[in-house]
């Protein structure tokens, strides 16, 4: 993993706060997910030769398995991670499907502490997101897969280990960082090291047939809340 900039000391009532992007900060199954996920199966069939409803089968399969496509195609086909991220994060146009509301970002804004992103989409698509919604200047850094790598190889949510080497970058007590995630294999993993977990909720009505998002009615014991809204993002410290 790539140096984080370890945080100065934490002032009483502040914490560390990770967010996550896609479906997270913005409604990605509205706009980017549907272009990202047909350049990833374009890109299989493509480069592996592969039959589209193969291409489709592992897609689903290896984000099953491991948390990202992307470490499925590395490990079973060999594939580059950077030209695979480039070629399946071109998407002409997704500035305009973007939108965020004031009171977002007025919610970000009275957050006691530092924020990161902590996503793992590539960093170009995640800056190019975060300049679009008008939310870059709000957050301290970006931590992208690329930033996600640990002893050559990458380890994207919800590997355990690569949040331990976040935390220890950081310089703080797992317990003074919180997790805001969309998806709940992520949460666990954070949860497992002592984090505070928020489960935000606020687009899987129209996403909760993805795996990890179905059960969404209720509050796993790893979850410590869940959310709608920034706004209510105050009520968890």
């Amino acid at each position: 993993m790539k140096a984080v900039r370890r945080v100065a000391r934490l002032r009483e009532g502040e914490r560390v706060w990770l967010f996550d992007l896609d479906n997270t900060l913005h409604n990605a199954s509205a706009s980017a997910f549907r272009g990202i996920n047909e350049r990833m199966g374009a890109y299989m069939t493509r480069e592996l030769g592969l039959e589209a409803g193969e291409a489709h089968r592992l897609r689903q399969l290896y984000w099953q398995r491991y948390g990202a496509t992307l470490l499925g195609l590395v490990r079973h086909h060999g594939v580059n991670a950077n030209h695979f991220l480039h070629n399946t994060h071109v998407l002409p146009g997704l500035e305009q499907q973007l939108q965020t509301h004031a009171h977002d970002v007025a919610a970000l804004q009275r957050l006691p502490g530092p924020r990161l992103i902590l996503t793992n989409a590539p960093l170009a698509y995640a800056e190019r997101v975060l300049g679009a919604l008008g939310l870059r200047g709000l957050f301290d850094g970006v931590v992208a897969i690329e930033q996600m790598a640990m002893f050559g190889q990458l380890r994207p949510k919800p590997d355990r280990r690569m949040l331990q080497a976040l935390v220890a970058r950081l310089g703080v007590p797992a317990h003074r960082c919180v997790l805001v995630e969309d998806t709940l294999a992520h949460q666990k993993a954070a949860h497992s090291l002592g984090m505070r977990t928020v489960w935000m909720q606020r687009w899987l009505r129209a996403a909760h047939t993805l795996p990890g998002t179905q059960n969404w009615r209720r509050r796993p014991p790893y979850v410590y809340a869940r959310i709608r809204s920034l706004q209510q993002l105050r009520s968890v410290l």
